[in-house]
């Protein structure tokens, strides 16, 4: 049975661990080739056979935050494949270092904008003009609920990064909405990822004080983002655009004591 994108093509970045590896096995798994952008060159290499080899999976390294090197990822899709139906614009950062706006330097501050928020710039430049060519896509951007409410642990960088984007997001959904192009914000809560395990390792304290505000009482996992993402890349989303798509365990529409 035909999967939900068959014979489309998507590009993800971070496509190599946490929530965009977890969205690059669902593409495959649902009939899509794909464009897997990372820089971890190792993981990457094996992950393309993991999935059946090139003729589904293409690895390409790629800062994100270097223009030259996001257009060849989009390019070597197309390329490839044939089109770019489908960018997840995922790749980000939450180092330690950025902390309250009293603490955290503007060496700190800078790295997070480049790579949260500079990045999905690129993306969206470097996916536009295939997708405009053809007359179709979906561009999903990873924000964060921090993007539409206050974090209970102060990370200002990464907040202003994912405000940015989803703000981004709806500009980009509304301008190009005529034109076959749909654009939304995928608003993760908390998720089970090797960011939030290093967060956890670092100071389990930081990171309790975020379960505590997840009605649901614990943190999503890589796979039911995927499973949002997927919603969003395919047709059963046809009439969404320019949209905060939260998946967050209700935090957005909790009330909770502060401890």
């Amino acid at each position: 049975m035909p999967g939900r994108i068959q014979d489309r093509v998507a590009v993800v970045t971070g496509g190599c661990s946490g929530i965009g590896l977890a969205t690059v096995r669902r593409f495959v798994a649902e009939g899509a080739k794909v464009g897997v952008g990372d820089i971890d060159d190792a993981r990457g290499s094996t992950l393309v056979e993991e999935l059946g080899g090139p003729a589904v999976a293409t690895y390409v390294h790629v800062d994100v935050t270097s223009k030259e090197q996001v257009e060849a990822l989009f390019r070597t899709a197309k390329d490839t494949y044939g089109a770019v139906d489908i960018a997840f614009n995922n790749a980000g950062i939450s180092p330690p270092e950025d902390a309250s706006i009293l603490d955290t330097d503007l060496g700190a501050w800078r790295r997070v904008q480049e790579v949260n928020l500079t990045s999905v710039f690129l993306c969206c430049q470097a996916a536009l003009p295939h997708m405009l060519a053809q007359g179709r896509g979906s561009i999903i951007n990873t924000a964060s609920f921090v993007a539409v409410m206050g974090a209970a642990t102060s990370q200002i960088s990464y907040s202003a990064s994912k405000g940015g984007v989803l703000s981004m997001t709806r500009e980009l959904g509304v301008q190009f909405a005529r034109e076959g192009v749909r654009v939304n914000a995928l608003c993760p809560g908390p998720v089970n990822t090797p960011l939030l395990q290093k967060l956890f390792a670092a100071d389990a304290e930081r990171a309790a004080r975020r379960l505590v505000h997840v009605p649901m009482g614990r943190f999503g996992e890589p796979e039911e983002m995927a499973s949002a993402v997927l919603f969003l890349a395919s047709d059963d989303s046809s009439f969404m655009t320019a949209s905060t798509f939260l998946v967050d365990g209700g935090i957005s529409g909790a009330y909770v004591t502060p401890l």
